[in-house]
């Protein structure tokens, strides 16, 4: 956003500011045409199989589909494709050995049946719809509000500038997409996330929200910058009356020059959340390397202090979407060991890389809870899309402890997975069987427990098992109340796509003309789904200002004053919001 400080486009002078110093660059290494080919003959082809394993990418000048290869060097993983041009490399992980270790977690049945176009998916991924070829439900459906945005920033996928078209769908598109991600078989979506542009700019946002709670959806999200919130209180209250539970709020550092989003605005914002008592916070920080992916344990201390709104942090390391040099895709490029490295060195060791899982890890969980009390909700994306764990807070000792640290979470994955096998061979699982089945569990579970390391003053033990025998949304709800989830999500770009990811998507799109579009094809592959369908439904920038006479294109956008900075400066509120918070990884000694 532009701070009135003379035509400075939005985040500009920041951006340059945070890029003077270039700290790290990654050196792709080359590879020749005669040994890409040699080394695809010999490649792995099944998914969940050894490096070096072929797959099929997208390539940035054709647009074409054509062969790659995921291999190692130098204890990264890479990933080249064959283009007409030549062999082009980029980054995939920047760690074998973590790859390796997400790898044993994959999740190869297929949990959806039903499809939204009749092709056979034989040319993934540009016939999404979604087609039969898909294989993982959709766990949260994604819906574009508006185009229309308050801020400009320079990474942002899509915005609305001046002159072009505006995307608004009406309320009877909203529920239609609503409904038809419900349609889904077996499994129809729970979760729907609000998005946009800046989802906030819509007037009848209350109305959107109340629709998806008719249509049966437990779990609403508003993706925002959170600008209209910190001004306007009232609306605060509304959303959370209507039924948002989670505000997944934009934030991207510590400071004006690594967040010059919100950074001043979010005192107000955390104010306002507070004594509307809700929605819970997300903070989702866009990672770049060089950037602001020195500030990443920063960031979670910074949650870890508002635990009490601050429901989770999710990290989204820059997908580079368009025409990118090669110089800036290794200035930029960071992909998910890089990090939870960078987070691992930044927390001294108190989250480290073997507390975290790759998300598919709650697809074999999830198994279990179909099997016992019938719940259908999977989480089975490709095991290099995303990772997660949770952290407490051990106030007592003033120390943070994730919770790999007190559960052996791999022996429970698999023990919860030899008692789903011994359910889904009975015939039926009366009441009385089901309870003690039940005590039987949680029994165990205290073998996978460590109360020596659990975190003191807080009864894990029981929230957990409140969870887990109950396994309801509110049951959840209270698990994350006294957690705080850290997660990650990378979506991909025109140089690291991987067609093996996008047929395990679970984080889908819904179009206005009935499509279900799995994220990476959506916004990587525009020309075909966002941009051209958004036109198909598009008001003209006439066509909008006559529906919308009092409309202004600049009253839209947020100016921040210096006035307003100073302001802010001095207050308490900022104060208690930045400043005097505690330190729970030694940072200050750094």
């Amino acid at each position: 956003m532009a701070e009135n400080i003379g035509e400075i486009p939005s985040g500009e002078r920041e951006f340059a500011e945070s890029t003077k110093k270039i700290r790290d660059i990654v050196e792709f290494p080359e590879i020749s045409e005669e040994e890409f080919e040699e080394m695809l003959k010999a490649a792995s082809r099944a998914y969940g199989s050894p490096l070096p394993h072929r797959t099929y990418s997208l390539c940035p000048e054709t647009r074409r589909v054509v062969p790659a290869l995921v291999w190692e060097k130098d204890g990264k993983v890479w990933i080249t494709k064959k283009c007409p041009e030549g062999t082009i490399t980029d980054l995939y992980y920047e760690s074998v050995e973590a790859y390796n270790r997400f790898r044993k977690w994959f999740w190869s049945r297929k949990k959806l049946y039903s499809a939204n176009v009749e092709n056979t998916g034989s040319n993934c991924p540009f016939d999404c719809g979604l087609c039969s070829r898909h294989r993982s439900h959709t766990s949260l459906i994604n819906i574009v509000l508006t185009n229309r945005c308050n801020l400009s920033c320079w990474y942002c996928f899509f915005y609305a500038k001046e002159g072009q078209p505006i995307y608004e769908p009406t309320l009877e598109q909203i529920r239609m997409m609503l409904r038809n991600a419900k349609k889904e078989y077996p499994i129809g979506a729970n979760a729907v996330q609000f998005t946009g542009g800046e989802p906030t700019l819509r007037d009848d946002l209350i109305e959107i929200i109340k629709i998806a709670k008719e249509e049966g959806y437990d779990h609403v999200q508003l993706n925002t910058d959170g600008i209209r919130l910190a001004f306007e209180p009232e609306l605060v209250k509304k959303i959370r009356e209507a039924g948002t539970n989670t505000l997944y709020l934009s934030y991207d550092g510590m400071t004006p020059q690594t967040n010059w989003k919100n950074h001043w605005e979010i005192p107000l914002i955390f104010e306002n959340v507070r004594k509307a008592g809700g929605p819970g916070i997300v903070l989702v920080p866009t990672t770049i390397r060089n950037v602001n992916d020195h500030e990443l344990g920063a960031i979670i201390n910074f949650g870890l202090n508002h635990l009490d709104i601050v429901r989770g942090v999710n990290f989204q390391p820059i997908s580079q979407v368009g025409r990118v040099p090669k110089k800036e895709r290794q200035r930029f490029r960071i992909t998910i060991p890089g990090v939870i490295n960078r987070i691992e060195e930044q927390t001294n060791g108190a989250i480290a890389m073997e507390d975290w899982y790759p998300i598919p890890i709650a697809g074999h969980i999830a198994r279990f809870f179909e099997a016992f009390a019938g719940k259908r909700y999977y989480m089975t994306s490709h095991f290099a899309c995303g990772a997660a764990t949770y952290v407490f807070l051990d106030r007592e000792n003033k120390r943070v402890v994730p919770i790999p640290r007190f559960i052996d979470v791999e022996g429970f994955v698999e023990y919860l997975e030899e008692k789903a096998e011994e359910i889904e061979q009975w015939n039926s699982m009366g009441k009385l069987k089901k309870l003690k089945l039940g005590a039987e569990i949680f029994l165990k579970f205290k073998s996978f427990y460590d109360e020596k390391y659990a975190p003191k003053g807080l009864d894990v033990l029981g929230l957990i098992k409140n969870a887990f025998v109950h396994g309801t949304y509110d049951a959840l709800g209270k698990f994350h109340e006294k957690t705080l989830f850290i997660g990650m999500m990378h979506f991909m770009d025109e140089y690291n796509y991987d067609v093996e990811r996008v047929e395990r998507c679970v984080i889908h799109y819904a179009m206005p003309d009935g499509r279900i579009v799995p994220f990476c094809t959506f916004n990587v592959i525009p020309e075909i789904y966002r941009d051209k369908v958004q036109a198909q439904f598009s008001y003209t920038w006439d066509e909008w200002k006559k529906l919308h006479p009092d409309w202004d294109y600049k009253k839209d956008k947020y100016f921040r004053s210096k006035e307003f900075v100073e302001k802010m400066k001095k207050s308490e509120l900022y104060r208690k919001t930045y400043i005097d918070i505690e330190d729970y990884f030694g940072l200050a000694n750094e």
